[in-house]
């Protein structure tokens, strides 16, 4: 079963704002709502968003236009990222709110802390575990059981060379916000096969964690080898260390999410991030 996506949630009419009307008709605008906040577009092209507190810092400039006291960009994100992703959005940066836009960056929907709560509600049993299950069942002719377990780190065998440094930050700030996403692991003879989740297990060594939570999935025949076991091999992976870090370059979750910010704008948040870790 597909992840469900942002398109699935969003709310598809969208109220906005013009960077062309004053302080205080968009101050009118969102007492006269329920928003706390508003997309600011032109010619159906967002270009960011202003919220009630923002609002405020210009209470003795109700004439000025929106175009002259704008924060320019916004966090965003398209319709066809997955809600866990948003979730990550939401929560890592300290919003409410989440303009969606298609390839062209024209503004298409909006997602809520309101709409998260709804998919969550909605969610059923977490499909990517039994999926992988599944596909793992069938590839090595084994049965697999399933448990959670916290899995010594240094136990970890990565089959993912390389992780980039800005999503790292992000999920140390998460893991120290109390996010903890578990891992899927494949329990081995000594130790443990990642499946999926490499940065998260990356920033739980990196904050000097012992252990992370897990997911794990136990063959019943512990001597079968795995495919993913022969790419570690591969690339002579077999602890976290030795794991790549890519510095500079963005992960694409993070240039897509961010393509509106400007690069000092974009900084700042990392430096935030860093800071509260």
């Amino acid at each position: 079963m597909a992840s469900p996506t942002v398109a699935e949630y969003m709310i598809r009419d969208v109220v906005s704002v013009s960077p062309q009307m004053t302080v205080k008709e968009v101050s009118d605008k969102m007492i006269d709502s329920n928003f706390h906040g508003f997309p600011i577009t032109e010619r159906g092209y967002l270009l960011g968003f202003v919220t009630a507190k923002e609002l405020l810092r210009f209470h003795d400039r109700q004439d000025a236009k929106m175009r002259e006291v704008m924060k320019r960009g916004t966090i965003c994100c398209h319709p066809d990222m997955i809600i866990d992703d948003a979730i990550r959005v939401l929560f890592r940066y300290g919003i409410r709110n989440l303009p969606v836009v298609d390839g062209d960056k024209k503004l298409v929907g909006i997602i809520s802390n309101i709409d998260i709560v709804r998919s969550q509600i909605e969610k059923s049993r977490p499909s990517k575990v039994m999926s992988v299950k599944t596909f793992l069942e069938t590839q090595n002719g084994i049965r697999l059981r399933v448990t959670t377990q916290d899995v010594p780190t240094e136990l970890a065998r990565p089959t993912q060379k390389e992780v980039y440094r800005d999503e790292l930050i992000g999920r140390q700030y998460e893991l120290k916000r109390g996010l903890n996403e578990p891992l899927i692991v494949v329990k081995r003879q000594n130790g443990y096969l990642i499946v999926d989740g490499h940065h998260r297990a990356m920033a739980a060594k990196e904050l000097g964690a012992k252990t992370f939570r897990a997911i794990v999935l136990e063959p019943n025949d512990m001597n079968v080898s795995l495919g993913l076991e022969k790419t570690a091999d591969r690339w002579g992976l077999h602890s976290l260390n030795d794991v790549k870090i890519i510095e500079g370059s963005k992960h694409p979750f993070i240039e897509m999410t961010t393509m509106l910010l400007p690069e000092e704008e974009l900084e700042a948040i990392n430096k935030r991030l860093r800071d509260a870790v």
